[in-house]
């Protein structure tokens, strides 16, 4: 597998231009009728009620301020990929180890349809590594069955977005048109949904339910963290990059590698790794600011990087590498007591050992980036956050 989905754009960052999805989206499409139990969840404090029925209009999204939520769509989706892909990348996709983890604890439960499916598969995602991107779909929408109803409405359109002639319609079919174009990716999409549809029942749902159990009071810590402490100081910073709305959803299936969806400057969501213990909930404050860097990494890449390069392969070799650094540098500006956990934090996710002496160098070493790439980003960071 490449180590990344967005060989031009890496890591896990998916751009939809639209100038409102709407989110009335779910109102249109009726997907939010019964919204699952236990599939979205607002720590207290955040004062926002999690987003389980039909979402809010675009004026109500400023008050919301990036609330931190959990979604079991997100997570259930993207278990779905955790358990069909090969994961090499330096800093993995998911978490490291959670297959084998998953299938030790699965061994004493009942075989799914995911078991049953998984070689058929793997094998299409083989043939067409593209489809890894179909891990953006669920940050699309609000729970299960929402996107269940949207998936349905893809498959009775046959993937084309002008059979329908309501434009909110027309977007979500196009949102997984985008990931699944082809008919037999759309077979194998029919495929993975039915399979994810046995494994909740039968698995899932409820291990999904007694982890957020065991790990409410490290959610509470990260709402707490980021609301109190690091939304301010974040919010310059969010705000002239086009990102000053959103939500930071947490994910069991998530580590230092997040997930990323922009749809507009307060149509945002980012995943990142839920953490198991207070004393770990800063770590969803570093994956944070490695996925909102983006938008400043890209510009870098894309002004001091060839078109050459960039198909050649060149560009991808380090891009990951360049968001990690990025959010460093981010960090530095905006809040440098974190920036020695953050050089700890990634060093472990990418395999290596703490070193004895620097971690900047160390840092440096496992991360490597052309010099040009890095003045680029302080460039941007710059331009950006002006004087501070």
């Amino acid at each position: 597998m490449p180590e990344s989905p967005r060989r031009a754009r890496p890591p896990f960052h998916h751009v939809f231009r639209a100038s409102s999805l709407s989110l009335a989206l779910a109102t249109t499409l009726a997907l939010a009728a019964c919204a699952s139990g236990g599939g979205s969840t607002t720590p207290s404090g955040t004062g926002t009620p999690a987003r389980t029925g039909t979402p809010p209009n675009t004026e109500q999204l400023p008050s919301q301020q990036w609330p931190v939520k959990t979604r079991e769509h997100v997570d259930l989706w993207l278990h779905g990929y955790a358990m069909l892909q090969a994961d090499t990348a330096r800093v993995p996709l998911f978490r490291r180890g959670y297959q084998e983890r998953m299938r030790s604890l699965r061994r004493s439960q009942t075989s799914t349809r995911l078991d049953a499916n998984t070689e058929r598969l793997r094998a299409r995602l083989t043939t067409n590594p593209e489809l890894v991107n179909g891990q953006f779909v669920p940050l699309y929408f609000g729970s299960w069955d929402e996107m269940r109803r949207a998936v349905d409405i893809f498959f009775q359109a046959q993937g084309n977005p002008n059979a329908s002639g309501d434009p909110n319609v027309r977007t979500a079919i196009a949102i997984i048109a985008g990931a699944f174009p082809a008919g037999a990716d759309r077979e194998w999409l029919r495929t993975f949904v039915e399979s994810l549809d046995d494994e909740r029942q039968r698995f899932y749902h409820e291990w999904w339910l007694a982890q957020q159990r065991q790990r409410a009071d490290a959610v509470t810590a990260v709402d707490s963290l980021w609301q109190r402490v690091y939304r301010d100081k974040f919010r310059r910073f969010l705000q002239n990059t086009q990102q000053a709305g959103g939500e930071i959803l947490l994910s069991l299936t998530l580590d230092g590698e997040g997930r990323t969806v922009t749809l507009g400057e307060q149509r945002n969501a980012v995943a990142v790794g839920e953490p198991e213990t207070e004393a770990q909930a800063v770590e969803a404050i570093y994956v944070l600011a490695h996925e909102v860097v983006n938008a400043v990494t890209s510009v870098a890449l894309n002004d001091n990087t060839t078109p050459a390069e960039q198909r050649s392969g060149t560009v991808s070799s380090y891009a990951a590498n360049v968001t990690v650094r990025g959010g460093a540098m981010l960090l530095q500006r905006l809040a440098p007591e974190l920036v020695d956990g953050y050089l700890r934090y990634y060093l472990r996710a990418g395999g290596q050992s703490l070193p004895s002496g620097s971690l900047e160098t160390a840092f440096a070493a496992a991360f490597p980036i052309p010099d040009t790439i890095r003045a680029a980003i302080m460039r941007q960071l710059e331009v950006v956050l002006g004087g501070i």
